[in-house]
């Protein structure tokens, strides 16, 4: 069976889903937060309606917000045909089964295709990792499903280019998950190296158990830090 899902999906994970597995709490959506790369989540549109200062950013909104929406519902088919191609490589407590799994991100879908015809300003065209945003732009900054996951076509040193710069634009934290690839492949190494790396940038890393497993073996989110002051970026 091939192991590559093929080009990038652009996918449409809920607002659950993010705060199951990026560990979210009231207390973290009181300010400003970045989705990178948000694809076609309902994330912003949800955090946007309680109250959060949500802003998502990704490469496919370069196109008309029509044309972003039925990519968005294009995909949701390639998406769940890779699932249920593979069920035995996930764990289906959070998600139930493959039939719950297309609904709920249908109607994520919906909810996404909604606000960014509404509110157009809370998507940026972007693309790691040169983001078009000032330095500590973003309270909390969150990246799912992109790095780590297409660790096939993006080498070390885009992972880590693209760390800084989302280190770069947040004041608070950035949470990265999952840290396997899309085969569900662990990448001990990667991660590992990388963590070193930016400690010696001087940005602390931890990688924190969460409560979600999708992935088989996928509950962990790395999360750096705010920088420690002094210390010259490379």
């Amino acid at each position: 069976m091939n192991d590559s899902i093929g080009e990038y999906l652009v996918s449409a994970r809920s607002f659950a889903e993010y705060a199951a597995f990026f560990d979210l709490g009231p207390d973290d959506l009181r300010g400003s937060v970045l989705d990178c790369p948000g694809g076609g989540a309902s994330f912003t549109a949800t955090a946007a309606r309680r109250g959060a200062d949500a802003m998502a950013a990704d490469p496919a909104y370069a196109d008309p917000p029509a044309e972003v929406a039925a990519r968005v519902q294009a995909e949701l088919e390639r998406g769940s045909a890779w699932v249920t191609a593979r069920t035995s490589r996930y764990e289906w407590g959070f998600h139930r089964d493959p039939e719950t799994l297309t609904r709920g991100r249908a109607e994520s879908a919906r909810l996404f295709a909604a606000d960014i015809t509404a509110h157009p300003e809370r998507y940026r065209a972007a693309a790691l990792p040169n983001l078009p945003f000032a330095d500590e732009a973003f309270d909390l900054v969150l990246s799912s499903h992109f790095l780590f996951t297409y660790a096939d076509r993006l080498d070390r040193d885009f992972h880590l280019a693209a760390l800084r710069e989302l280190r770069r634009v947040a004041r608070g934290q950035v949470r990265v998950f999952p840290l396997v690839d899309q085969a569900g492949g662990r990448l001990d190494g990667l991660v590992d190296d990388l963590v070193r790396t930016v400690a010696a940038d001087g940005v602390p890393a931890e990688l924190r158990r969460v409560a979600y497993e999708f992935q088989r073996g996928a509950d962990t989110m790395l999360v750096l830090h705010p920088r420690v002051q002094g210390v010259p970026w490379p």
